[in-house]
């Protein structure tokens, strides 16, 4: 038998293009690491890229342009309508209502009768009072005659005019209770209130109607401190009472001195009544004309505050530019208000300026001028 021969490894070195695949790899390796470090060696230059500067978008705002006009500066204000007079009615004597003779809601002239309340002890105590007025003037003609005898004393004289005098005292003070029980109007007005019936038992000093004088009427308001001195004693107003009716009036009276509470001042203005067709204690609302500014009229719609809460209008002025301008308002309408502060010619900002703040520029579009 053949001997089995020994097994011996295969070796790859030797042959063709055993080494091809190393020799490979090292190139990749070294190419790989070539390309990595190509930017530290050969460093790229960086383009740089410049961002084209976008324009601001501007915001669009409605503008109207007014024109200032000539206004009256009218002074308003609240107050309520007073008789010119008005007193109560009272019994100057006790006694029974003899009779009435007007009735509530009449009119009635300065001393009418009234009431009357019964005389009857009165007119008995007049009557003895005029009889001893009587005797005492006989008794002082008697002394008299008898001292241009001499058979009376000068004393005697002296005593009988005394007497006299004592007599007619009395008579003046019967016929004075007379009177206290005639209960007259101390002027001319309406009686507002009766509230006593014949054969009622009244006293002396109670209070039995009430007498006003509505003609004219007095028309009471505040001033504030401001505008004390633009009003002056003579002044025209228009007044306006709660009923409707208008009438014209006359500033008559200014106080001198301020309630220490409002700091305010009482005035008051007169208003012919002589209809009485205006009762007394109604509201009124007076306007009066103090003097005159130029202003601009506007809506109240496109007031604005600025940061510090102070109320003005926003306006374009040069290149568009937002500006806010502080105003003041001179009088109101039911249609807008007339304001100051702004130049004779105004472009005001009517719609957008809650988007827009002072400085900014703009694109204004321009409505209708306005003019008053």
């Amino acid at each position: 038998m053949t001997a089995p021969s020994s097994k011996e490894p295969l070796q790859f070195q030797t042959d063709r293009g055993s080494s091809a695949p190393l020799i490979l790899a090292i190139l990749l390796v070294v190419a790989l690491i070539g390309w990595m470090g190509s930017g530290f060696i050969f460093p790229s230059e960086d383009v740089e890229t410049v961002d084209e500067p976008t324009a601001p978008r501007l915001v669009t705002v409605a503008v109207m342009s007014s024109e200032a006009s000539p206004v009256a500066n009218v002074f308003q204000a609240e107050g309520q309508a007073e008789p010119d007079r008005d007193s109560a009615l009272r019994a100057e004597m006790t006694g029974e209502v003899a009779e009435v003779l007007v009735a509530k809601g009449d009119r009635v002239e300065d001393g009418q009768l009234i009431a009357r309340i019964d005389p009857a002890d009165r007119t008995a105590a007049l009557t003895r009072a005029q009889e001893e007025l009587s005797r005492a003037t006989s008794d002082l003609q008697n002394a008299e005659t008898l001292l241009e005898r001499g058979s009376a004393t000068q004393d005697r004289v002296r005593q009988a005019r005394a007497t006299l005098a004592a007599a007619e005292a009395a008579v003046a003070s019967a016929e004075a209770d007379i009177s206290d029980t005639e209960i007259r109007a101390p002027f001319a007005g309406l009686i507002d209130d009766l509230d006593i019936d014949t054969g009622e038992y009244v006293m002396a000093g109670s209070e039995v109607g009430y007498l006003v004088d509505s003609s004219p009427l007095s028309i009471a308001i505040r001033v504030p401190q401001q505008m004390r001195a633009q009003l002056q004693v003579g002044a025209m107003a228009d007044v306006s009472f709660i009923t409707g009716e208008q009438r014209s009036g006359t500033l008559t009276f200014v106080s001198a001195t301020a309630d220490p509470q409002t700091r305010t001042f009482l005035a008051e203005v007169e208003v012919a009544n002589d209809d009485s067709a205006v009762p007394a204690g109604i509201s009124a609302e007076v306007r009066m004309i103090t003097g005159q500014s130029v202003a601009h009229f506007i809506s109240p719609a496109i007031l604005s505050l600025d940061t510090d809460g102070t109320l003005g209008i926003k306006v374009i002025e040069d290149e568009n530019r937002v500006s806010f301008r502080e105003i003041a308002i001179i009088r109101a309408q039911t249609d807008g208000i007339w304001v100051t502060g702004l130049d004779q010619r105004a472009d005001i900002i009517t719609v957008g300026q809650g988007f827009v703040s002072d400085g900014q520029i703009v694109n204004p579009s321009f409505e209708m001028e306005q003019t008053q």
